[in-house]
């Protein structure tokens, strides 16, 4: 799946130009961003794809030296299992 980034959103469209996926992470100062939302049409649910959009915030921040700080209930789940990314979080 091919993802289109812009500004501080990462989505996916359907051949219709419909959003299928999308994250969004507001900047919250200069050093940190707020991963706020996370969604997955229905037809893609249980294929990693949010997963996949959450990875996609970790390789921005790190690119661009800032923090996350997960607030949408998938990112704190998502970053709960994934440890190996806490130097990233916002504490």
């Amino acid at each position: 799946m091919d993802f289109i980034h812009v500004d501080n959103r990462i989505y996916a469209e359907n051949d219709a130009g419909k959003v299928i996926a999308e994250v969004t992470f507001p900047p919250e100062g200069e050093t940190a961003v707020c991963l706020d939302h996370t969604f997955v049409d229905g037809s893609l649910r249980g294929q990693g794809v949010a997963g996949a959009l959450v990875k996609e915030v970790v390789e921005y921040a790190q690119k661009n030296g800032k923090k996350i700080r997960p607030q949408c209930s998938y990112a704190v789940e998502w970053f709960n299992k994934h440890t190996e990314y806490d130097e990233l979080l916002v504490h």
